[in-house]
């Protein structure tokens, strides 16, 4: 007989409204509903500012469009986390669609780095930044290893190791999800390799591991680059997300069943689950201005410019074909290289390829009128 998940929620279910004949029932759970919900709201209208002013500002929409998808960041966390605490017995399935939004911003933040480091470039070519480096050492923990800026597979390496996470986190989820509804993932515990938990968090963990290595070895390849565009400010921005996020989820499990006991309709994991969401959109108010301040629109301002319209950016910044189009190019140069295509092997195949990033519709001739935002 195949092993199933212990149950995380009660078998009763309150009945009671939140608004009461006569008075408002405010228990714990309805004040953390509404504190949860305001700043959720909060979030989204610090962050409507800055994405509105890189609309309205759209003058590098290869830079811009990655932006705004990193500054999305906190009101897509503030509103899922809202959700699962006002809907907490399916708390498992809104963290694990959550999640599946770093894996995206982390990917954007890639090909923003990129577009920074082109524009350092002649042409507007990020190879010809990096071709002049000389041999180094990898970051730690492989720093006994030596690599050669130089040669052609560095670029398409460093886009995969971030890119591949984009498949892997939201596949990850899926199979959770899946797990989840024939209880066998068991999230919050026991800790089994009988159930699906374990390797789910292996092969995340794997990925955004190399994910972020990747990250690492190109800022510290291209720091000098990338010198005045305030890298870490915005990296920490999201990190520190991903870093709160999960910390505070293992604080409050290890309080779980110790410190926080069960109610006659919250299990003592609802307890900890509710808490970790609340936390979460509480925090994501702070995380929107620190994004704001990071990802500023001052240097996209051109003086005596017109306005763009919003419609365009907007639609760049959900449409993902770029993120598609720099996973086939890799794939397909991997590919090319396992049947021993000489230009894979030579660092000659650099000289005048350009690394071109959100192909559509700005770098597409079949997309010529597009070649410019939209003014107004």
């Amino acid at each position: 007989m195949v092993p199933t998940c212990p149950p995380d929620n009660t078998a009763g279910v309150d009945q009671s409204s939140f608004w009461s004949p006569g008075n408002l029932n405010w228990d714990e759970h309805r004040i953390g509903w509404t504190v949860a919900g305001g700043c959720a709201l909060l979030t989204i209208l610090i962050s409507m500012v800055p994405v509105l002013r890189h609309c309205r500002n759209y003058t590098k929409p290869n830079e811009q469009r990655q932006i705004l998808r990193i500054l999305y960041m906190p009101p897509v966390y503030a509103v899922i986390s809202f959700f699962s605490y006002r809907h907490f017995r399916s708390y498992t399935y809104y963290s694990l669609i959550e999640s599946i939004y770093e894996a995206i911003t982390l990917s954007a933040f890639l090909l923003l780095l990129i577009q920074f480091v082109a524009a350092t470039a002649a042409g507007g070519d990020a190879t010809r930044a990096i071709e002049r480096k000389d041999k180094r050492p990898l970051p730690i923990p492989f720093c006994c290893w030596r690599y050669e800026p130089a040669k052609p597979h560095l670029m398409y390496t460093v886009k995969w190791s971030v890119l591949q996470y984009v498949i892997f986190r939201p596949a990850t989820s899926i199979a959770g999800i899946v797990c989840q509804i024939y209880n066998v993932l068991c999230e919050s515990g026991p800790y089994s390799i009988h159930f699906a938990n374990v390797y789910l968090e292996a092969v995340d963990f794997a990925s955004i591991s190399v994910a972020l290595y990747g990250l690492f070895l190109f800022y510290g390849l291209t720091k000098e680059e990338l010198v005045g565009r305030r890298p870490l400010a915005k990296f920490l921005s999201i990190k520190l997300i991903v870093m709160f996020t999960f910390y505070q989820c293992f604080v409050f499990d290890a309080l779980e069943g110790r410190v926080i006991k069960a109610t006659e309709y919250w299990t003592a994991t609802n307890i900890a689950d509710g808490l970790n969401a609340l936390a979460t959109c509480i925090e994501m108010v702070f995380f929107s201005l620190l994004m704001t301040w990071a990802y500023t629109v001052n240097e996209y301002k051109v003086a005596g410019g017109r306005k763009t319209s919003i419609w365009r950016p907007l639609w760049d910044s959900v449409n993902y074909w770029d993120f598609v189009t720099e996973i086939g190019s890799s794939l397909k140069f991997f590919f090319d290289c396992t049947r021993g295509t000489p230009s894979t092997h030579s660092s000659q195949s650099l000289i005048g390829e350009r690394i071109r990033l959100a192909p559509y519709p700005y770098n597409n001739s079949r997309n010529a009128s597009s070649a410019g935002p939209v003014m107004l």
